[in-house]
């Protein structure tokens, strides 16, 4: 008998050796507003088959758990891949990312787009399958034999990244008569995903789940054409580059060919800010502030200093406006719910301030510039002027900079909004998609501990509310922008592991940081890691690495 702590409940009770997840949760009666989908055993993620034999601490999770969703999520897309493989045989499923509130999702040797018509009838064999509340089983094999497996059922991407990770056995899931590998657990069967949707979009279509908010109801599509847009310019970069998967960079490490991907990553990053720079010099009549926005550790600074220096190029004068200047004093700063003081609310900017300067520089009048003391909360003067002329541009970079509140006063054609993020469009494979916010994740955990002193468990504790911030006051201006731009190069995955997983060794396993850990470490185990010597000091990674040539 051994001895299981349930936080749910705070209940303490023994047990046979062997007894199953969901057997314990069923004896204890643990109730959740949703279904059970899963648990954590001392910190690290089980499927509810999961057999207990020591002592464990464990806290079973819904869908309303961040990793119930990405159990949810996981699973639908297995019996995405299955209902496609059924309506249209012979044929490969590919999710790519995340958008609209949904997964954008193509079938590959479609030649063209796929009509209404096969999409409602995939659709509908999805909820057959989910009728029918088919178990997903999980084996463990040899790691040679699910290469084998994978090969045979056409999944040569899957195999590929296996033979790139060191490791003697591996597991793989069956559903009915279909193989798939997934990177983390899934939900017990298939009757657990009665709310999802699937709709045309664009040349492909878009697999809806449920809301965070209410996951008994489908997520709203949101229009994000122009994202959607840069997501495939550079996935068209990866399918010329053959880099659309690890699997494929870690053959390019290997047989040392990194040299030009770097220099060819690099090289489109460059050519992308040089054609921003040229849209905004041929305006019929040059735009007079430059606004950039984007979520945290997208780079928006190294971004903000290259776009200057491509404008100097073309013969225009770019100077730098904070918007951290602009802070109202401490006492008037707003208060979240909690009661504290919300320095991301639009509300703890001086607006007006802001406005009245803006429109004081245009009018060629001098201006006192304001500066803002951290330290003491106030706002201060130190006898800093500014005054422009025809060929200034004033670049402003701020979270709130697209949220047209920000300078209601200033005319659109003086205005030239820029949304950056670092949207990866890489994957580990066809049905394994990397989350952008998990690459900014990993880069604000290598900057935070190598520049502020910040542990990685500083770091993602810190992290939800950052995200909580980004939904907020940035993802809903993203379409505002007149451009946007893609700070993630597709070889940093390899650079990022060097740096991060000695960071992520010291999160202690006590902690409920550690969960996140755990995932991320399980991420870089498949990729090779690549050296950072030929990353140009002018590379948006040196604003987390190092080594930079920009002063920030």
């Amino acid at each position: 008998m051994i001895q299981i702590i349930c936080q749910n409940n705070n209940l303490k009770k023994e047990y046979p050796l062997g007894t199953t997840l969901k057997e314990i949760a069923n004896d204890l009666k643990v109730s959740l507003e949703f279904p059970i989908l899963g648990a954590f055993v001392n910190n690290k993620l089980k499927e509810l088959s999961y057999n207990i034999y020591k002592p464990k601490i464990v806290e079973f999770i819904d869908i309303t758990h961040p990793e119930g969703v990405r159990m949810y999520v996981r699973s639908l897309s297995f019996v995405l891949q299955k209902a496609v493989n059924e309506v249209i045989t012979a044929r490969r499923l590919k999710i790519q990312h995340s958008i609209s509130n949904g997964f954008y999702c193509e079938v590959e040797g479609m030649n063209g787009s796929l009509n209404i018509d096969i999409i409602l009838s995939i659709g509908e064999k999805m909820r057959e399958i989910i009728e029918a509340d088919f178990s997903f089983e999980r084996f463990e094999i040899l790691s040679t034999e699910a290469i084998d497996l994978f090969e045979k059922n056409e999944l040569s991407e899957k195999a590929l990244l296996f033979k790139s990770r060191p490791q003697l056995y591996s597991s793989v899931y069956r559903l009915g008569g279909t193989i798939d590998y997934f990177f983390g657990y899934l939900v017990p069967s298939t009757g657990y995903l009665r709310v999802f949707d699937l709709v045309k979009y664009y040349d492909g279509m878009l697999l809806i789940v449920p809301k965070n908010e209410d996951p008994n109801e489908c997520s709203d599509i949101v229009t994000q054409d122009k994202l959607f847009e840069i997501f495939q310019e550079y996935k068209n970069w990866g399918e010329i580059l053959d880099v659309g998967y690890i699997g494929n960079i870690n053959e390019i490490v290997k047989n040392k060919k990194v040299s030009e991907l770097i220099q060819v990553s690099e090289a489109l990053q460059e050519k992308k800010l040089s054609y921003i720079a040229d849209n905004i010099a041929h305006c019929e009549q040059h735009p007079k502030l430059i606004l950039i926005s984007g979520p945290s550790s997208s780079g928006k600074t190294t971004f903000a200093q290259r776009l200057a220096i491509q404008l100097k190029v073309l013969g225009l004068n770019p100077v730098t406006l904070s918007l951290d200047n602009y802070f109202v004093n401490r006492e008037l700063t707003p208060r979240d719910e909690n009661g504290e003081y919300d320095f991301e609310a639009l509300e703890a900017l001086d607006v007006n301030l802001l406005n009245d300067n803006l429109i004081r520089l245009f009018k060629g009048e001098e201006v006192d510039l304001p500066k803002f003391s951290f330290q003491s909360g106030q706002r201060k003067y130190n006898g800093d002027r500014l005054k422009i002329d025809d060929k200034t541009i004033i670049i402003a970079e701020g979270i709130h900079a697209l949220n047209p509140q920000l300078t209601p006063r200033i005319n659109d054609h003086d205005k030239y909004r820029i949304y950056v993020s670092a949207l990866t469009t890489v994957s580990l494979d066809n049905h394994n998609r990397i989350p952008t916010t998990d690459t900014r994740l990993v880069r604000r955990i290598v900057r935070d501990f190598r520049y502020r002193n910040y542990s990685a468990l500083e770091t993602i504790n810190r992290w939800q509310s950052v995200r909580k911030g980004e939904d907020k006051y940035i993802f809903p201006f993203q379409e505002n922008a007149d451009a946007m731009f893609n700070t993630a190069v597709h070889y940093e995955a390899g650079v990022l592991k060097r740096y991060v997983e000695p960071i992520l060794h010291e999160v202690p396993s006590n902690t409920p940081a550690y969960r996140e850990t755990l995932r991320l470490l399980k991420f870089f185990s498949y990729v090779v890691p690549i050296a950072d010597e030929e990353i140009p000091p002018t590379s948006i990674l040196r604003e987390f690495l190092g080594g930079s040539s920009l002063k920030y």
